[in-house]
């Protein structure tokens, strides 16, 4: 409906390159605005990865062992909402990058979320630069961001699926 009530000429092309995602907009001010909420954010994160060994467990479990996990749960996920929801603000949508890389660090790392939570950070970030440098240089304009993580994220996810299932066969 938005797209459909926007302007042609001003308000169509910033739909769409929000609904397709890239990093080309980004410049160091729109970095300043983001910080406030995506470095909270990610320090949480990282203080509560290993936490999230806990909150993995049945709640009575999780309850005996110390933890809130309602209360937990919750705080993980304000970090976790606040700092992609500004990060999505500014570059728009940029598909599976958050859906194939935890599995990929999972697969590479293990589950403890000691180890996976800082793996899923780093592999993430070097998945979107790798991908943002692909999609400015691979062809003379450039290629939405949002895009070329589809692509090759679906291929990845198709690629741990499969490997599941053989390594599960097998």
């Amino acid at each position: 409906m938005l797209k459909y009530l926007a302007d042609p000429l001003t308000q169509l092309p910033e739909i769409t390159f929000w609904l397709l995602g890239g990093l080309s907009s980004l410049t160091w001010s729109g970095l300043l605005y983001l910080l406030p909420f995506v470095i909270p954010g990610l320090t949480l994160m990282l203080l509560m990865r290993w936490r999230l060994n806990l909150l993995a467990l049945h709640d009575e479990t999780a309850f005996s062992l110390g933890s809130s996990p309602g209360r937990e749960r919750a705080l993980v996920l304000v970090g976790a909402v606040a700092a992609t929801a500004a990060v999505t603000a500014v570059s728009g949508i940029v598909g599976w990058v958050g859906l194939v890389v935890p599995h990929l660090a999972r697969r590479a790392y293990g589950a403890d979320g000691r180890v996976a939570v800082p793996a899923s950070l780093l592999i993430g970030g070097i998945f979107a630069l790798l991908c943002d440098d692909l999609a400015r240089t691979l062809l003379a304009g450039e290629i939405p961001l949002g895009i070329l993580t589809s692509f090759l994220g679906a291929l990845g996810f198709a690629l741990l699926m499969t490997r599941a299932r053989l390594r599960v066969t097998a």
